[in-house]
């Protein structure tokens, strides 16, 4: 590992500052508690401008060849044909803000100017961000080991392991090494790579989770640290010594709580209890921290979040990102999960669930606006897999390729970046039952966003093994291109 602390010298190039955190329920309940002492040793810090990651994590393989549709005469015709029960109604150039219908992409379109691409009729935000140059799509894309055709498919290409499993590719959108199953994510290993971006290092980690542990931010060292929307009696952010109290009296709290503080301050000669117990109390510590600078955060003048659970949490990354100097840190990953994208059986959930992403999105945005801070902060997005074009009578299949979405103020957005492909079944990259395989890799997706985030090309092999298959690392250009 010495190669992971020694490389410190990385370049800063914007204007913002900075946040971080690790939960006292998350670290007494994870069995990566020993391992975490090892992630809070002190180091040299390096000062520099902030920026965050917000990785959301659509669970079930979501349909994203629903979410992005060709609207052009021919091509919608094959993806109607293709799609049958599934498809959406066309862009309606009369009644362009119909609320059934795909919304349009791009500024300017009438009837005389139809668009090539829209989007669900419940992504309103997701269009207008795109249409303002603040979100851009990634087409048909998925984990590779190696770059695949129709010729190798069946025939030679290492394909990913368990192609076409939940529990598989779930874990390779997040570990970054589809060829083998391991208990570490690229977003824990890039947190151990610029740890010392990051003044504050002794009670507070890097990476935050919405969804508890979580395979994309652990690390060799690093942890996560969770937090929490708000609920009825919670305001959001760190539950602390909360989650473990009983419910009773506020003096008999108050006891309990002093006595629990009583045995984590006590001095431990073992050095099992003396390293278990050390990590305790810096994730008490950190709580505490964390719960300070949180409750200055001020609201929002000019946005209002939905109170569902998904727009909550985009609400606590927003609050916690306005307090970041506070926290002294650099560097910030979030990690959130919406479920429900597993849409075998109908797609009774799949418009709502659009709606909450939808929601979300839009609403963080404009508080990063508010707070001058969108430059500072991009928002991505992880699913399993795409789904079959095909319908199984009520809803679609695990298939391969599918898109994904980029979000915030260094994205060079208003585009769609790589391969929108041909959706006419038995066409150059369709191999059967509506799989279609992907034209771009999740390593360079992942690889572009990493560099943003200040990790030098020279280290992309140790995030992404496969990398060099699809980047020439030695090149000064961005993998895609959909980063500023």
């Amino acid at each position: 590992m010495t190669r992971l602390i020694n490389r410190r010298s990385f370049v800063k190039n914007a204007s913002c500052a900075a946040i971080g955190t690790t939960t006292m329920w998350n670290t007494l309940l994870n069995l990566n508690t020993m391992k975490a002492a090892a992630s809070f040793n002190s180091s040299v810090a390096v000062s520099g401008n902030y920026k965050a990651l917000v990785c959301v994590l659509l669970e079930g393989g979501s349909d994203s060849f629903n979410m992005l549709v060709p609207t052009t005469p021919d091509e919608y015709e094959v993806y109607q044909e293709t799609r049958s029960n599934l498809a959406v109604p066309n862009f309606d150039c009369n009644d362009p803000d119909n609320g059934n219908n795909l919304r349009a992409l791009g500024n300017n379109v009438d009837c005389n100017n139809t668009p090539e691409f829209g989007v669900h009729p419940m992504l309103e935000n997701v269009q207008s961000l795109y249409n303002d140059g603040k979100l851009a799509f990634i087409s048909n894309i998925g984990t590779m080991i190696e770059p695949v055709n129709k010729s190798n498919v069946y025939n030679g290409a290492e394909l990913p392991l368990g192609l076409f499993s939940h529990i598989d590719q779930i874990a390779h959108w997040q570990t970054g090494v589809p060829q083998d199953r391991i208990a570490t994510g690229w977003g824990g290993k890039m947190a151990d790579l610029l740890q010392d971006f990051n003044a504050n290092q002794t009670n507070i980690s890097m990476n935050m989770s919405f969804a508890g542990s979580n395979i994309f931010q652990t690390g060799p060292s690093s942890v996560e640290y969770s937090l929490a929307g708000p609920s009825q009696n919670f305001a959001g952010g760190s539950r602390g010594f909360e989650r473990f109290i009983w419910e009773g009296s506020e003096e008999f709290d108050n006891f309990r709580s002093m006595a629990v503080n009583n045995i984590i301050d006590r001095t431990y000669q073992d050095i099992f209890q003396k390293t278990f117990n050390n990590t305790i109390k810096i994730a008490r510590d950190g709580d505490e921290e964390f719960s300070a600078a949180y409750a200055n955060a001020a609201d929002f003048n000019t946005v209002t979040f939905g109170t569902d659970e998904l727009s909550g949490q985009f609400e606590v990354i927003a609050k916690t990102i306005r307090v970041q100097q506070a926290l002294n840190m650099d560097r910030q990953i979030f990690f959130v999960r919406l479920g429900g994208w597993d849409n075998h059986d109908g797609y009774d959930d799949f418009a709502e669930n659009l709606h909450y992403l939808d929601e979300a999105l839009g609403s963080f945005q404009a508080a990063m606006a508010e707070i001058n801070m969108e430059d500072c902060v991009t928002t991505f997005s992880l699913s399993e897999f795409g789904r079959t074009l095909t319908s199984n009578g009520n809803g679609s299949d695990h298939a391969w390729g599918g898109n994904m979405f980029v979000m915030g103020g260094a994205v060079n957005g208003g585009d769609i970046y790589g391969e929108y492909p041909s959706l006419l079944l038995g066409g150059n990259l369709e191999i059967g039952g509506g799989v279609l395989i992907p034209t771009m890799s999740a390593d360079e997706y992942f690889a572009e966003i990493a560099r943003w985030f200040g990790v030098m090309n020279s280290d992309l092999s140790y995030l992404f093994p496969n990398i060099d298959r699809f980047y020439d690392t030695s090149s000064l250009d961005n993998p895609i291109g959909f980063m500023l």
